[in-house]
């Protein structure tokens, strides 16, 4: 099973912000779409950070409520691990658990295409024993 099986299912949206904007504005997008991080984009690159709801109460925590003020640039994670959409399951969940991060975008060509939570990856594994284990009924049904 590789990535772009997952991207197929949950679609390649991809929220993202600028570094420029405040850290405010990061909290509000993640609280309105419902989700536990953003990309930050460029003109440069594909992927120039990325900043969760865990970066976020870093900040907080550290620096106070004013860090919310400060733009997003100073507390995102500028060194993103990315995949592409051919990456298998398994080296993406084997990723994020030695890495400890829920959240892998995909780069294609040198553009942004989609990205990956630990989220997707669960879903889809229980899809997958909960095929496997129907098939093995079946089976045993017929048998």
């Amino acid at each position: 099973m590789i990535v772009n099986r997952i991207l197929s299912i949950k679609g390649r949206d991809v929220a993202t912000i600028e570094p420029s904007l405040s850290l405010s504005e990061a909290a509000r997008v993640l609280a309105d779409r419902r989700i536990g991080a953003l990309l930050i984009v460029d003109a440069h690159r594909p992927v120039s950070g990325i900043i969760s709801e865990r970066d976020i109460v870093r900040a907080v925590a550290t620096h106070g409520a004013r860090a919310l003020d400060e733009p997003v640039s100073r507390f995102m994670t500028e060194r993103v691990v990315t995949c592409t959409g051919e990456t298998s399951i398994n080296d993406i969940m084997e990723l994020m658990t030695q890495q400890k991060f829920r959240h892998i975008p995909v780069v294609e060509g040198g553009r942004l295409s989609g990205i990956i939570s630990i989220g997707d990856v669960v879903k889809l594994r229980l899809e997958e024993v909960e095929a496997e284990t129907q098939a093995i009924k079946d089976y045993i049904a017929t048998a």
